[in-house]
């Protein structure tokens, strides 16, 4: 993984010129430095980052990756440790403290938080995608806002790949009024109605989740990575395990309520036998 560069030597007289007994100067390495939160580029190529103690170097794999900080899929370009196998989102290694004015959250300012997200039976949900979000986010600094950071590469107006024209964000107001929920819209992408914001495009009647938007950015469409939110066999054979284990107990309880039920009822006929012996002795 270790780049390496070999530089030849010119045999120009330039080598020469330098007085006698006077080595030629070499430039000393820059010391590397963490900052708090922002890192440090290094000849565009290397980082340090706040969130792990070595060097994260920049390269581009068009391999699958989850992204350490967001927790989100990645492919293609990103930082990554030569000496373990931690990996960021090239946005998310960049990611800024503040952002003002962003076209999706204009109102207010947005603050970056790079704590984990505690689990729970809750859980926080992108308020772009509406996917969960388990790391690296934006929060607004006056009201409930939060996205995640691949969310925040979009814009209010797009322009995908595999679309001819420009995609443009509708209001979340219009998007919950088109068929009494945010999950109305057909997205030409995928083929599904899920929740979450949508674009819309300004010459036809074509529909982009923003959650398929993402893709144009975080890799995965340059990298033909798709389906990543269709469930997979594994995921269906454990539903249908599940559902299967569910329905046996469930069988399981009602059999015992009836068991439990003829020994009531024998028990009270019992009782009532025994009552009847003792009134005619």
């Amino acid at each position: 993984m270790n780049s390496s560069r070999t530089f030849k030597r010119s045999q120009s007289t330039a080598s020469s010129s330098f007085p006698p007994h006077h080595p030629p100067y070499v430039p000393k390495k820059t010391p590397l430095v963490e900052f708090p939160a922002s890192p440090q580029l290094i000849l565009g190529e290397e980082i340090v980052h706040f969130s792990h103690p070595h060097p994260l170097s920049k390269i581009d794999l068009p391999d699958l990756y989850t992204c350490a900080g967001c927790k989100e899929y990645g492919a293609g370009k990103r930082f990554t440790c030569q000496q373990c196998d931690y990996q960021l989102h090239e946005f998310c290694g960049l990611a800024p403290q503040t952002l003002k004015g962003h076209p999706l959250h204009y109102q207010h300012q947005l603050a970056f938080l790079s704590k984990p997200v505690k689990s729970g039976i809750a859980k926080s949900k992108c308020d772009v995608c509406a996917k969960p979000i388990k790391g690296y986010r934006f929060r607004c600094v006056a009201c409930p806002f939060r996205m995640h950071p691949s969310c925040e590469m979009l814009q209010d107006e797009v322009i995908f790949p595999s679309h001819p024209h420009a995609l443009r964000l509708l209001p979340s107001t219009a998007q919950a009024s088109s068929a009494g929920d945010s999950a109305g819209f057909m997205c030409g992408e995928c083929g599904r109605k899920r929740s979450g914001r949508v674009y819309r495009c300004t010459g036809c009647d074509y529909h982009l989740h923003a959650v398929c938007a993402k893709g144009a950015v975080n890799g995965l469409y340059d990298n033909g990575i798709k389906g990543l939110e269709k469930p997979g066999m594994l995921v269906v054979a454990a539903k249908l395990a599940s559902r299967v284990v569910v329905d046996f107990i469930g069988g399981l309880i009602e059999g015992i309520g009836e068991s439990v039920g003829e020994v009531l009822v024998q028990n009270v006929a019992r009782g009532r036998c025994y009552s009847r012996r003792r009134a005619e002795e």
